[in-house]
């Protein structure tokens, strides 16, 4: 192996992942279907866009937030999560939030993270009331399984490329 691909191959190897500085996640989470969610969904929206909510989507993603969100998704990159946990807890707790579920595009890495970060905040304030989860999937699988029905901001073109 030649020098400088060595010394390339040892660069890739010595790149600290984000999450790196922060803790690891200690508390489980629990798995939503994403069924479960759309029946979240649409009872919702059967009662009004007025009408109280006990749930909140997050979607993760970053740079990578393509294709569309689940409907009602507010997005908060995975690198900002950790330190804002007390003020969504205190968003979540006025408003009455009794679950917070999380995603990213499969929810097999940035979704589960953040998903267990917040469940950690919640614990260390002795919040029994709400919990947070991860949807099943992710984005990806929602779509697989629905297509764009309750997405907001759909691609078709999007998810056309995916499958080829």
């Amino acid at each position: 192996m030649s020098t400088a691909s060595g010394a390339a191959a040892q660069s890739d190897t010595d790149i600290t992942p984000w999450w790196a500085s922060f803790p690891e996640p200690k508390a489980p989470c629990r798995l939503i279907e994403p069924v479960d969610v759309l029946q979240l969904l649409e009872s919702h929206s059967s009662l009004g866009p007025h009408s109280d909510r006990s749930f909140l989507l997050v979607d993760v993603r970053r740079t990578d937030w393509e294709g569309g969100t689940v409907a009602t998704s507010i997005n908060l990159p995975a690198h900002t999560l950790y330190q804002t946990r007390p003020v969504i807890y205190q968003l979540c707790k006025q408003a009455g939030i009794k679950t917070i579920i999380f995603y990213c595009g499969s929810s097999s890495g940035r979704g589960p993270r953040c998903a267990g970060w917040m469940q950690d905040y919640l614990n260390e304030v002795c919040e029994a009331s709400i919990t947070a989860a991860i949807l099943k999937g992710g984005v990806k699988g929602w779509e697989k399984a629905y297509g764009g029905r309750m997405m907001d901001s759909y691609d078709a073109k999007f998810w056309a490329n995916q499958s080829s």
